[in-house]
């Protein structure tokens, strides 16, 4: 049976889409076999981290019932399986998430994990189910804490588990929230504390995930750390000369 974790925020803007994305690579990285989702049919962003250029097919043609899950998925980065979203201005409605949870339920067999990239806001809990295990992420601001727990109480209500609070674009100032305060509001373990990285938006502009285009920066090693341990297993970087030869020049 496919693992599904659902990646989740209470607010846009604290980087979910790209951790999202970072997060499904760096588990093919370490041997899983990976699809990722894009569950956010108004604000379809995934494809372009993934450097997916116009599908001709995605997630809102099995929405109609126009395909299947299986007719809708690409090849991604590190053999990723990648689904994205399309684009209806109408957003959630009771029909489509309905078909959007049998749909998940048909996902092949063979992928071991579904990383699922949700909507910000209410219309996450749309795409969640019980069975499932969500990671909600959050940046060190009071509002966005606010965010996401209001975010994790949606998710309880729909079954789901919430497994642990991701702390994204941390830049350890006076103003932030501190781990233990974000633990205390939540209710829930903070997993993965990842730094303030320019390397994130540069990789951005490459259309490519991160940790494939900078695998030596604070941000990827922290994305590896949280993909690790979340099928049970340590991290120990490992880096080739031609890695870092490729790092240096962009390449």
């Amino acid at each position: 049976m496919t693992r599904v974790i659902v990646v989740a925020s209470g607010k846009g803007g604290v980087g979910k889409t790209t951790l999202a994305a970072n997060i499904a690579v760096a588990l093919a990285m370490l041997g899983k076999r990976v699809a990722v989702l894009d569950a956010d049919i108004v604000m379809a962003n995934l494809e372009i981290i993934m450097g997916l250029k116009n599908p001709p097919v995605a997630l809102i043609d099995v929405l109609q019932n126009k395909l299947s899950i299986e007719d809708v998925m690409f090849e991604g980065p590190r053999g990723v399986k990648l689904i994205p979203a399309g684009i209806t201005l109408n957003g959630f409605n009771e029909e489509n998430m309905e078909m959007l949870k049998a749909a998940l339920k048909e996902v092949p067999r063979d992928i071991e994990i579904l990383v699922v990239d949700a909507p910000a806001g209410r219309d996450a809990a749309m795409v969640m189910d019980a069975g499932q295990e969500v990671l909600i992420v959050t940046s060190p601001e009071v509002s966005s804490v606010s965010d996401a727990l209001k975010m994790k109480i949606l998710a309880e209500r729909m079954g789901a588990k919430v497994i642990g609070g991701v702390m994204n674009m941390v830049e350890n100032t006076p103003q932030e929230v501190k781990v233990h305060e974000v633990e205390a509001t939540l209710d829930v373990n903070v997993i993965c504390k990842i730094p303030y990285d320019k390397n994130v938006k540069k990789a951005l502009h490459y259309e490519t995930p991160f940790v494939i285009k900078y695998p030596r920066s604070k941000s990827s090693q922290e994305v590896m750390k949280l993909a690790a341990g979340l099928i049970g297993k340590r991290y120990s970087p490992k880096y080739s000369l031609l890695s870092r030869f490729k790092e240096i020049f962009s390449i």
